[in-house]
C-alpha cells in the first residue's frame, strides 16, 4: 500500500555565533502531537504543487521569516514520519532539512503575525544557543525531538556529503 506522505522543506538557520533560529507552533498543529501545548521547529513547510523542495523552502522562508536566500544550501538531514496525526489529510510527513548560514537578523516575513498565527499556528520565533535546547527541561517539545543529537553533529562535522536521516 502507497502512503500520502506530506513533503515538506525545511531550514537549520544558523548565525555566525551557531545559535539556530527556531519557529514556536502551537497546538492545533501537526508538529504538536496529542497533549502537548507547543513545539520549536525549523522554519519553512509544505511543497506545493509544481514546486521542488529549493523552491517551496526559499518560498517559505521569506513567508515565514523574511530571509532571501539564493544559493543553493546543502541538503543536511531527512526524516520521514508516518501516523495520521503529523499532516492532516496525510499519512505523515517527510522533512527535508537544509542548512542555511547567516548572520542574525530578527524574523519579519511576508506574512503579517495574525496570518502566521491562523495559517500556520506559528506564534513565535527565537534563536537558540546549544546548550540551551540540550539543556531544555521546559513543556514544549523540539520537531525532530532530540534536535540536539544531529544539531551536535552537524555543529562539529558539518553538512554531511549525503543528508542523515532522522528519527521522530
Amino acid at each position: 500500500m502507497d502512503l500520502n506522505l506530506r513533503c515538506s522543506a525545511r531550514a537549520i538557520i544558523l548565525d555566525e555565533e551557531d545559535r539556530i533560529l527556531l519557529c514556536r507552533f502551537v497546538f492545533p498543529h501537526p508538529a504538536v502531537p496529542g497533549p502537548e501545548k507547543a513545539v520549536w521547529a525549523a522554519p519553512g513547510g509544505g511543497i506545493e504543487p509544481g514546486e521542488d523542495q529549493l523552491t517551496a523552502l526559499r518560498r517559505e522562508l521569506r513567508e515565514e521569516i523574511g530571509l532571501a536566500i539564493t544559493a543553493d544550501p546543502p541538503h543536511v538531514w531527512h526524516q520521514v514520519v508516518v501516523g495520521p496525526d503529523h499532516a492532516p489529510g496525510h499519512d505523515g510527513i517527510i522533512n527535508d532539512y537544509f542548512l542555511v548560514r547567516t548572520s542574525r537578523f530578527e524574523p519579519r516575513g511576508e506574512l503579517t503575525d495574525d496570518q502566521l498565527a491562523a495559517e500556520e499556528n506559528l506564534a513565535a520565533f527565537r534563536w537558540w544557543r546549544f546548550p540551551e535546547i540540550a539543556g531544555h527541561t521546559g513543556p514544549d517539545l523540539f520537531s525532530p525531538r532530540d534536535l540536539a543529537t544531529p544539531l551536535a553533529e552537524l555543529l562539529s562535522a558539518g553538512a554531511p556529503a549525503e543528508p542523515v536521516r532522522l528519527g521522530l
